[in-house]
């Protein structure tokens, strides 16, 4: 203790001691401070630098988009000529903001950027307050994004909220502004934003919800249209006008406080309430025209310098697809938190392969990815028919009986969906009853490449792993495909290639496209056709797919569920209508036990009710050829001659042809 007390009081003696030991060192230690700051900006300077240039050599070129591109305006119509909607083939039809009314640009700044005009593409403060509420909340809540941010992820990224897309959008952002003028991305941003309805630019949302050009908009149209970029599914006028003037007048409010608008004119807008033109499209139909879209610089070839509107028919019935979209919508949003379900999917086609319905999603505002078209997944048991016509064509015949029971091939030892087995069962039973074992004893009997080069025939693209385990349908299928190679079974055995454009023609009559009739021709037998399509109806009228019955409406179909219950099946077919229905989730994610002949069977059955209510019960073409047996059958019975050369009456030996012609009558009448 003496010896602490001693070194103080020394210490203490020494007037300054502390102020000169911190003097001596001050220098040193600052000018090692400043070195270590400037060392550390040099490199962090060096870093972004070269990360910047890496991020700038790998986007995306974004010159010359203010470029006139020829083709740009595009009219879409039905299978009856009404109006599907008007879009650009890249874009919609540059409309300059120097054109526009100076509020219909203003309402833009005021919601979406109100600091537009004083940013460098990125705005600093508005970011630091989105990334204060982000960390508030725990998740992104609040974007922070610039106009010209926004314009670049509508040009060129994937609309995922992650920080690498952010960090992209920036990047873009940045260079956007190096290389055009203010004036120019605003031109841009209106011209490729989305605003609801599957309408895309704001020429394009001007003439669809009021009839009249953009430069025509008054305040309050030029407000409702600005508010709805925020969400176009809710906002949009044509969808809930109260919910859009509500949103209008938040808008027309930030005008004010903006400096654009004073309080009397907000008050006079907010008192007008513009007539909305009731349009034909129906919400989902953007995914069919985004597929119509896509394929059509491959009808009138990609070279081609077109400056007309093309006016483009399809194959779409506006009243079919409202049931589709209704019918996935209702079901999703009735049973889809039980089963956790959040995606769907619809294909309707005729048999001859003109699609009439298609329905890539629950929401195509909330997202366009075309789960129709672009979603590969599992097809499960809807892919057994394949399995089955394989065999039929190797001699097969519906009433020959395989062993339903456990199976082993190698190690691998697939069970059937309940775990329990039936014994000896015919094929028409397994099919029906979607036995697992009996699929697969027939894909190792016939080959697993037979099977895949039917699958091929009848119209699926994909590739197919020809393994044992494709009898339970493990290879990935669109629904599109299905429903194509289903189509066959439908019209008797005829291949289809499916089909969404009739013509082509420009807005001054020259067409540029025709549809000529092509089919593959004859896939599989008339007589092969007949006993698949007696099987899949016993699908229907006693198995798997009961849920999905229309009663006196002649129906076949299949039910299908991928392992671990990722994805739900039920594709099936009328005289009319080959549907396909898909139920499951984008990240691929198990669902609680959903079923092809729950939902998706539900489904099916849904959009077909509505779809047919006005079309007269018919007879499946697959069934023809059976009465053209039977009748055939009875001109030969009624005309032969009864005797043979030496008098004796075949009459008594023809008892067992007699019985087995009665049961066929018999069956005739249950079908019939």
């Amino acid at each position: 203790m003496r010896g602490r007390n001693k070194r103080k009081r020394k210490r203490a003696q020494v007037p300054g001691w502390r102020k000169r030991r911190r003097g001596r060192g001050a220098p040193g230690h600052r000018r090692s401070i400043r070195y270590s700051l400037i060392a550390g900006g040099i490199w962090a300077a060096f870093l972004a630098i070269v990360l910047i240039s890496y991020s700038f050599a790998d986007i995306p070129n974004t010159t010359n988009l203010l470029t006139y591109q020829p083709r740009e305006d595009i009219t879409v119509l039905d299978v009856d000529g009404r109006l599907i909607t008007r879009r650009g083939l890249t874009h919609g039809a540059i409309v300059m903001v120097e054109n526009l009314p100076d509020h219909v640009a203003n309402a833009f700044v005021a919601i979406e950027d109100r600091r537009f005009y004083y940013h460098f593409g990125i705005d600093p403060l508005g970011l630091a307050r989105a990334i204060m509420v982000d960390i508030m909340h725990g998740a992104f809540v609040q974007g922070g994004s610039t106009i010209t941010q926004q314009l670049a992820k509508n040009l060129f990224l994937q609309p995922e909220r992650t920080f690498k897309r952010k960090y992209e959008e920036a990047i873009l952002a940045l260079k956007l502004e190096r290389r055009y003028t203010k004036n120019q991305i605003l031109t841009l941003y209106l011209n490729r934003v989305y605003f609801g309805a599957g309408t895309y630019g704001l020429e394009a949302a001007a003439q669809r919800f009021f009839s009249k050009p953009a430069s025509a908009l008054d305040v309050v149209e030029a407000a409702i249209l600005a508010g709805s970029v925020k969400a176009p599914s809710r906002y949009n006028a044509a969808n809930d006008m109260d919910g859009a003037m509500a949103r209008a007048g938040i808008v027309l409010k930030a005008m004010e406080r903006s400096g654009y608008l004073e309080e009397q004119d907000v008050q006079a807008a907010l008192a007008t309430r513009p007539k909305i033109t009731a349009g034909l499209a129906t919400p989902g139909a953007g995914y069919f025209v985004d597929y119509v879209i896509s394929a059509v610089p491959a009808f009138i070839g990609a070279e081609s310098e077109i400056t007309e509107r093309l006016i483009v028919e399809t194959t779409l019935d506006l009243n079919a697809q409202g049931a589709a979209e209704h019918a996935v919508a209702a079901g999703l949003e009735m049973e889809g938190e039980h089963f956790n379900a959040s995606q769907g999917a619809l294909v309707a086609m005729t048999p001859e392969g003109a699609v009439r319905a298609l329905v890539g999603g629950r929401s195509y505002d909330d997202s366009q990815f075309n789960r129709a078209t672009d979603a590969y997944r599992q097809p499960g048991s809807a892919f057994k028919p394949f399995v089955y016509l394989s065999a039929l064509e190797r001699g097969w015949r519906p009433q020959d009986r395989v062993f339903d029971g456990p199976i082993a091939i190698g190690n691998w030892t697939p069970e059937n969906y309940d775990g329990e087995y039936e014994g000896d069962i015919t094929l028409s039973y397994a099919l029906a009853h979607s036995s697992n074992s009996a699929a697969v004893q027939l894909t190792n009997l016939v080959g697993p490449d037979t099977v895949a080069r039917t699958a091929h025939r009848l119209g699926v693209t994909a590739d197919i792993l020809a393994v044992p385990s494709l009898a339970l349908g493990t290879s990935e299928v669109t629904p599109l495909e299905m429903v194509t190679a289903y189509a066959a079974f439908a019209n008797g055995g005829i291949g289809v290639v499916p089909f969404i454009v009739t013509r082509i023609s420009t807005e001054s009559g020259k067409v540029l496209y025709e549809r000529r009739r092509s089919e593959m021709g004859r896939v599989m037998s008339a007589e092969t056709n007949s006993e698949m399509t007696q099987m899949m109806m016993r699908a229907v009228t006693e198995g798997t797919g009961r849920a999905a019955s229309l009663g006196d409406r002649p129906l076949a179909g299949k039910t299908g569920t991928s392992q671990d219950y990722r994805d739900a099946w039920f594709i099936g077919f009328t005289a009319d209508f080959v549907c396909g229905v898909w139920i499951g989730n984008d990240d691929n994610s198990e669902m609680n036990r959903a079923t092809g002949g729950g939902l998706p069977a539900r489904v099916f059955k849904s959009f077909v009710e509505a779809s047919s209510r006005e079309l007269p019960a018919r007879r499946l073409p697959g069934l023809e050829y059976l009465l053209a047996a039977q009748t055939a059958a009875d001109v030969t019975t009624a005309t032969e001659i009864p005797f043979g050369e030496n008098g004796e009456n075949y009459a008594a030996n023809s008892k067992s042809d007699d019985g087995i012609l009665e049961a066929f009558a018999a069956m005739l009448e249950r079908l019939f």
